[in-house]
């Protein structure tokens, strides 16, 4: 419910409703004619891996099951379906309702035939999907994402920026080059006619700089409370659903502003 004004305002399908969603008692009689399923419970090991060999034995043959993990590896996660070949990974992001992308990748035990119907749903769904040839830890986005939060908590400990500055540092900056192009190209701009070969040649002696660590930094108290009241006063009196509701704004602002939704209700009618 809290994601439908967002929803109303990308364009809704003709017959969209939320009278047409069902909350069912058990797992079982959720997945019972399911012809896709979606899991989406906490990272917990354990729990993916009993709720996905349920899945597995209620759902109809033949249905492919996906799931939202944000790090798991399918093959660590499949191991008690007894058919593990149509288990995948389909990672979304946050809000996943506005958010394109969704990285999908099988197991060790995965059908390819799964992998690639997975993904074609995803793009019939209109999601923009990066299909994996391998497993990665973290996948692609998540790696990228936790190499600046590792940077960001560091700084946050260090006392050398607050969270008011990191946060504006990105979407001041780079953030508004990234919602355009990733930072490979980003930075294969900053090499001029020479692109990314003049770029590193002329910065990549700088790699070796000792700017970054990558090592986590130890969540101690005094890090957390630093990272939690400055969230609270960069929130300013904002509460979470104000903050939500502000961020898909603007997400949806950059979606149709970089020509990837449709600009009227209208238009996604057609």
């Amino acid at each position: 419910a809290a994601a439908w004004p967002a929803l109303e305002q990308l364009g809704l399908a003709n017959g969209a409703s939320q009278d047409r969603l069902t909350v069912t008692a058990t797992l079982e009689e959720a997945v019972a004619e399911a012809q896709f399923v979606q899991e989406s419970a906490p990272e917990k090991l354990d729990l993916k891996r009993d709720l996905l060999a349920r899945l597995d034995a209620a759902a109809p043959a033949g249905t492919v099951i996906a799931s939202s993990t944000s790090g798991y590896p399918m093959t660590d996660m499949q191991t008690e379906a007894a058919d593990p070949g149509r288990l995948v990974v389909g990672h979304p992001f946050n809000p996943p309702y506005l958010i394109p992308l969704v990285e999908v990748v099988g197991g060790e035990r995965t059908d390819p035939a799964a992998v690639e119907w997975a993904s074609r749903f995803y793009e019939v769904a209109g999601k923009s999907v990066i299909t994996m040839d391998r497993e990665v830890p973290g996948f692609i986005a998540n790696r990228l994402q936790e190499a600046l939060w590792r940077e960001a908590l560091h700084m946050v400990a260090n006392g050398e920026a607050t969270v008011a500055e990191i946060d504006a540092s990105i979407t001041e900056g780079p953030g508004l080059r990234w919602a355009v192009m990733g930072p490979m190209l980003t930075f294969a701009l900053a090499g001029g006619e020479g692109g990314m070969a003049h770029m590193l040649d002329h910065f990549g002696p700088s790699l070796k700089s000792p700017w970054t660590r990558l090592e986590a930094p130890e969540l101690d108290r005094a890090l957390y409370e630093a990272v939690v009241a400055g969230c609270d006063e960069a929130a300013d009196g904002r509460s979470i659903a104000d903050l939500v509701a502000e961020r898909d704004r603007g997400v949806i602002d950059i979606l149709r502003a970089t020509g990837r939704l449709p600009r009227s209700a209208e238009e996604a009618a057609r």
